[in-house]
């Protein structure tokens, strides 16, 4: 990915899309290039914008992405990225560490672009990231959220409990694996292991309050069981966090219908300002 001078909404390049919105080049804190796209709300108004985290192997041309984004885009203007080491993005996929320095650079072109309010929308890896992100507290050098929506998240790291997850962690730890991600899953990931080991999504959730929190997940997600979902919940504390278990749902943003997606934009457009 090329980079040219700095624009003047920060990003280091801008240019109209096919889909009727425009794509920037957005550079993270550590240095790392992030594709990226706006597309305005239907109204057109800059109340809301929705920045939506991708899971792992998504990126925002994504049918899936794509699908949810246009949904929201009922509700608010929407942001787009991929994460590093996919799509056309820069570096290499860390599975969910300096993934929150992607978002955080999403979050802070929203800011750019005049919204007055924005929300984190995540699926799987998008999830833990997202609450990392919002639970990442005063002096992490993070832009504020005004609401998040966790969908499909894990709740601890390492897990290995269901099929799914344990051919996942064949894909990130070996040389092999690495290898099917590069050339079937299209995307890059980091060789290296996690040092140090970032705080953990149930970690993050208690830091998250009082920035409203929608935890979302379904009962046939076949990578993480039910005891993610509620411990995330649990972890939020009383009145901490709205849950949602979705009968029949299975996992993330390829499972996310319409009926499901307009509900979460419901909630944002309710509680997305109420702290």
């Amino acid at each position: 990915m090329d980079t040219a001078a700095e624009t003047d909404d920060g990003c280091l390049r801008v240019s109209p899309t096919t889909s009727g919105g425009y794509g920037a080049v957005l550079l993270t804190s550590d240095g790392i290039a992030i594709e990226a796209e706006h597309r305005g709300a239907d109204g057109g108004t800059r109340d809301l914008a929705v920045v939506v985290a991708h899971g792992f192997s998504g990126a925002l041309e994504r049918p899936a992405v794509r699908r949810a984004a246009g949904v929201l885009r009922g509700y608010g203007g929407v942001v787009t990225f991929s994460f590093r080491g996919h799509g056309r993005s820069g570096g290499h996929s860390t599975v969910g560490d300096r993934e929150v320095l992607d978002l955080d650079a999403a979050v802070g072109w929203a800011r750019r672009l005049g919204y007055r309010r924005v929300a984190t929308v995540g699926f799987s890896m998008g999830a833990s990231v997202v609450l990392r992100h919002a639970g990442a507290g005063p002096g992490s050098g993070m832009g504020e959220v005004d609401a998040v929506v966790a969908v499909s998240s894990p709740a601890r790291w390492y897990y290995r409990g269901t099929a799914p997850m344990r051919r996942l962690h064949w894909v990130v730890t070996r040389p092999a694996g690495r290898l099917v991600g590069r050339w079937g899953l299209k995307t890059r990931i980091n060789s290296r292991d996690w040092d140090p080991v970032p705080r953990s999504p149930v970690e993050s959730v208690p830091y998250i309050a009082p920035t409203p929190l929608l935890i979302v997940h379904g009962d046939r997600d076949a990578y993480f069981p039910l005891d993610h979902p509620l411990s995330l919940a649990a972890a939020a504390g009383e009145g901490g966090a709205d849950l949602w278990i979705e009968r029949g749902f299975g996992h993330a943003e390829n499972a996310a219908d319409a009926a499901l997606l307009g509900r979460i934009g419901e909630w944002l457009t309710a509680r997305g300002g109420v702290r």
